[in-house]
């Protein structure tokens, strides 16, 4: 929980309701990244992990920059669960760490994460597969800028989460300004088209067999959906289910598990969406979403029948069921 990123803090929320459901059927420890990128252990370590080891099996380290307990800690665990929102965590920059240690974990493997994080390289692959995707243009740092859309457009940075860097630009005037912004965080960003629709959400869950939530309707009380809108008491509300067609509502669950198999993804995702009568749009896909009991995936799935506390018990489930398909492998 934490991690380098700006939404250092949200990570850090995020991985206090997990821990909180948690603590009463495992043993946990919580693992957190400052902002410089430092490893830190609390004082206090379960008994069960003090050792180092599990089973008996040799000592595990992991290369952290850190002088603490953090390796020697992480060597007895059974499963992390990563609570790390945008670049360092959400990035496959931790999942390829904890490959290299051969430690199970919960949500999307090295690939889709990097692949996910890169909303420029992701919507390429959507495209390749079929499934419809907002239209955008691509930037790096230096290159002329150009675009086909009609204002009000988006601007964000290509690899970044919770609407940090994002602007709407209304008239060419913010145009400047607003790339300043995005390429303050990314040298890739995305001119994006405005799509003037329902904005919809919808969780993912499994591995080789995701199944969809229910989707919800985003209504941000601001112009656009923008991070006080995310996370700001009473900025947003999610409307369950969402008012668009059950042909729509279909579409949204449908193409969201096969957004999650094109981006190779396995645990949990949220799929967001923008829906114009039954033109259905994929926009983005998180790999770790927010993950309060009141954020929008856990939302959703309990909408779902799935309750906060099932939910966490899945990903676990499911992260030690890949691990061990994995482990069959020869490399």
């Amino acid at each position: 929980m934490g991690g380098r990123s700006s939404e250092h803090d949200i990570s850090l929320a995020s991985g206090d309701s997990v821990i909180e459901a948690l603590r009463d059927r495992y043993e946990t420890v919580a693992v957190e990244i400052d902002r410089e990128g430092r490893w830190a252990l609390p004082a206090a370590v379960p008994p069960a992990l003090e050792a180092g080891e599990r089973d008996n099996r040799p000592l595990k380290t992991l290369p952290v920059p850190t002088e603490s307990s953090v390796p020697v800690t992480l060597a007895g665990i059974d499963v992390v669960f990563p609570v790390l929102h945008g670049p360092f965590g959400e990035d496959g920059t931790v999942q390829g760490l904890l490959e290299l240690a051969g430690v199970p974990y919960v949500g999307a493997g090295v690939l889709a994460s990097a692949l996910c994080m890169d909303k420029d390289v992701f919507k390429a692959v959507l495209r390749d597969r079929g499934i419809p995707v907002t239209q955008s243009v691509t930037l790096r740092d230096g290159d002329p800028v150009e675009h086909p859309f009609s204002y009000p457009v988006f601007v964000k940075p290509a690899r970044l989460g919770s609407s940090v860097g994002i602007s709407k630009v209304h008239d060419e005037a913010e145009l400047s300004p607003a790339l300043e912004l995005a390429f303050h965080h990314d040298e890739k960003v995305l001119i994006e088209e405005f799509v003037d629709g329902v904005e919809v959400e919808c969780g993912v869950l499994g591995n080789r067999e995701p199944i969809a939530s229910l989707p919800g309707q985003i209504v941000a009380h601001a112009e656009w959906y923008d991070f006080s809108a995310k996370y700001e008491e009473g900025g947003m509300e999610l409307v369950v289910p969402p008012p668009i067609s059950a042909e729509a509502v279909e579409r949204v669950q449908r193409l969201a598990v096969e957004a999650f198999v094109a981006g190779e993804c396995e645990g949990m995702a949220r799929v967001d969406f923008f829906v114009r009568g039954n033109e259905v749009l994929v926009n983005e896909l998180n790999t770790i979403p927010g993950f309060t009991s009141t954020s929008v995936y856990a939302k959703l799935f309990a909408a779902s029948g799935i309750s906060y506390p099932e939910l966490l018990e899945r990903l676990i489930e499911l992260a030690l069921e890949r691990h061990e398909r994995q482990r069959r492998y020869a490399y």
